[in-house]
């Protein structure tokens, strides 16, 4: 029998698109809440349009966001729709919103509103700035968000190259995963008060939070640091090197780690040069050590300088595409690759869970939701009779 997972009984109500608000909601569906996504009709989640790659017609990065979710489809510029919507959360624990600010409030949907009719509600926001500050009221964006917080000026190969950004959506997935924590939390603090709050987080801050080393460099001195490439802002050797065959990435930055590399690359000289004898003088000299370094590391294959760093006790690994990601032994064996069945496609892959519980393990149980899958259950289970479910549909505010 499979774990309900430690979310079990929680009830959500997901009313994101795109990115950000989905991660948040798959973490905790994953985690066993009932999460019920409301999409607007007559699109759904834009997300849907995000093609190619399709299968079976279905978008790929819809279904990588969105399984072990119930899908709704209903039209909020109906009052029809609001009030379904508001009887969704009179008894739900959470809510995730991502819309820009002030749209619920006039959907009718704010919080101060909501909290009347349900004091334990959690209300989630996430939006790109957060619900407070001058830049409040703008829209945010995953690249833009990388630029304001500041990701893309230390993302890159080096000073006077063209700023990049980082190949993930790091703000987005940052901010869901922000989210998550701050749904947790309030979750703890409302079993001793059994009130409800609003958790408010932006893509922003989930920027700024990935910035801890090179902020911490810009406050005690004054200077913002510039990329480096693959290289640490304050640790070296710590970067990737090409191979006689493709990359390594290697860390061998402290000073015991350090002193077994030489050996390994036949340079014990360099444990006696003075310009790398502790942390500081590497830094000081890093593009110095780096180049020595380079040099060496062209004379082998990766597999081969892999196996000999592995023997030192020198942490090393290769680049890998994210095909060859996917099928890592690794990668499977922390079930981090999963099925879950498309009522439509059937089978379909997707990342796994990446936190393991002993007692209460995340599970897949139900697939990606087509565009208003479960719309009918949901409204049957709100207690509406089957000629008003009916009527719904004929007025188009619910598909």
């Amino acid at each position: 029998m499979s774990s309900p997972g430690p979310l079990a009984g929680l009830k959500v109500v997901e009313l994101a698109h795109i990115m950000a608000g989905p991660v948040c909601g798959r973490m905790l569906a994953d985690m066993g809440a009932d999460v019920i996504k409301v999409e607007r009709v007559p699109h759904g989640d834009p997300t849907r349009g995000f093609v190619p790659p399709v299968i079976d017609g279905e978008s790929a990065a819809f279904m990588m966001l969105n399984r072990n979710k119930r899908g709704i489809a209903v039209d909020l510029k109906h009052e029809d729709g609001k009030d379904i919507v508001r009887k969704l959360l009179t008894d739900a624990d959470v809510v995730i919103e991502n819309y820009r600010k002030g749209t619920m409030e006039r959907l009718g949907l704010g919080y101060e509103s909501l909290a009347a009719e349900n004091a334990g509600l959690i209300y989630c926001e996430i939006s790109g700035f957060g619900r407070t500050g001058p830049y409040a009221d703008l829209g945010g964006f995953d690249l833009v968000t990388q630029g304001y917080s500041g990701l893309m000026s230390i993302t890159g190969e080096g000073p006077g190259r063209p700023p990049i950004k980082c190949g993930a959506p790091i703000t987005d997935i940052t901010a869901g995963l922000l989210a998550v924590m701050g749904v947790l939390a309030a979750i703890v603090e409302r079993h001793t008060t059994g009130k409800g709050q609003r958790v408010d987080t932006s893509l922003l801050e989930a920027g700024i939070t990935q910035t801890f080393w090179q902020s911490a460099i810009a406050l005690a001195t004054g200077v913002s640091p510039a990329p480096l490439g693959s290289a640490h802002p304050l640790a070296a050797p710590y970067e990737a090197f090409e191979t006689a065959d493709g990359w390594l990435t290697l860390g061998a930055s402290n000073e015991e780690t350090w002193r077994r590399l030489p050996p390994v690359l036949d340079r014990p000289d360099l444990l006696d040069d003075p310009r790398f004898t502790l942390n500081k003088d590497r830094m000081t000299h890093r593009g110095e050590l780096a180049t020595e370094l380079a040099k060496e590391f062209k004379n082998r294959t990766t597999a081969d300088w892999l196996e000999r760093l592995a023997a030192a006790g020198v942490p090393a690994g290769p680049v890998l595409s994210i095909g060859e990601m996917l099928e890592h032994p690794q990668t499977l064996a922390r079930e981090m690759i999963v099925e879950s069945e498309h009522s439509v496609i059937g089978s379909v892959a997707s990342i796994g869970f990446p936190v393991k519980f002993s007692a209460t393990p995340a599970t897949v149980r139900s697939g990606p939701p087509t565009l208003g899958e479960h719309t009918r259950d949901v409204l049957e289970e709100l207690g509406y009779s089957e000629a008003k479910i009916e009527a719904l549909y004929a007025a188009a505010t619910v598909r």
